[in-house]
């Protein structure tokens, strides 16, 4: 499914937290959403899920526009997973997961085969099989983060929308769970913190700050020296790591004070031989 959005603007207290964003994310896409805390990432995700109504502009699925559709058909084509979620409840793994297939019963219809087997293969799909009977409010963090997730693909959505859904899993979960959404054949808008997870796993990254979508393209367009040092506020190398990827290493924060670049300057710094000598080259891991 094809995510577009076009002038996109919300406001909260007042205060425009995304302002005037257009984007698109092909089908299939793995996309990235990157930018600093505060710089707008949530509410746009929530915007473009259908869970917030924009106060201007439009979000469309597949080149229709969403403003007036039911939460229902929403949900039968986009799957929200929230940054974190405090719920208390007694319900059992297998229970919470079968949320996702509610889009699609009727209002006192139970649960169908059909839903017994898509919310057992959505425990597989996250590694809970084995917790399915156990009760919710005995999960840890983590595992009520990968529960979450098994309820979004129990929804079969077209797209997946995830808001930081690495931030409470640990090493090897976050890469199982990202080799998870690039192999779904859907189409995964997913806000991240970890840039070397965005470089390694994402094919184009979207760059916000202060609620404006400032870089679009692939990692290797978007992860540059300048931007890093002008949107994250960090002195970064960008280069390949001993398998040959691409990888982001920090010296620091950037000195303060640093003259900001113009756009013009970044994008010759882009150029292969731009003269802020970005091209890439093995970062030290010693």
């Amino acid at each position: 499914m094809r995510i577009s959005a076009e002038g996109l603007t919300w406001s909260v207290g007042g205060r425009e937290v995304v302002r005037g964003v257009s984007l698109e994310v092909a089908p299939g896409t793995t996309a990235g959403l990157i930018g600093p805390n505060g710089s707008g990432k949530s509410s746009l995700l929530r915007c473009l899920a259908g869970l917030r109504t924009p106060d201007a502009g439009s979000v469309s699925y597949d080149g229709v526009d969403v403003r007036g559709w039911s939460a229902r058909r929403l949900a039968r084509r986009a799957a929200f997973v929230e940054q974190s979620v405090d719920l208390e409840s007694e319900l059992r793994v297998a229970e919470v997961v079968g949320l996702g297939r509610t889009p699609f019963r009727g209002r006192w219809g139970g649960a169908s085969a059909t839903d017994r087997a898509v919310v057992a293969a959505a425990l597989e799909r996250v590694g809970l099989t084995e917790l399915a009977d156990r009760e919710w409010r005995a999960l840890s963090g983590g595992e009520r983060q990968r529960a979450h997730i098994g309820r979004a693909l129990a929804q079969r959505p077209r797209a997946l929308l995830l808001d930081e859904p690495t931030n409470h899993l640990d090493v090897k979960h976050q890469l199982e769970l990202m080799e998870l959404l690039g192999e779904s054949g859907r189409t995964v808008l997913v806000a991240l913190h970890d840039l070397a997870l965005a470089a390694r796993y994402c094919d184009r990254l979207l760059l916000m700050c202060d609620g404006r979508l400032v870089a679009a393209g692939t990692p290797a367009e978007v992860l540059t020296r300048p931007l890093l040092a002008e949107v994250f506020e960090v002195d970064a190398e960008i280069g390949t790591d001993p398998l040959g990827r691409l990888a982001v290493a920090y010296r620091g924060a950037a000195p303060a004070g640093a003259p900001a670049r113009s756009h013009s300057e970044e994008q010759d710094g882009n150029r292969p031989g731009g003269r802020d000598g970005n091209e890439k080259k093995e970062v030290s891991w010693t």
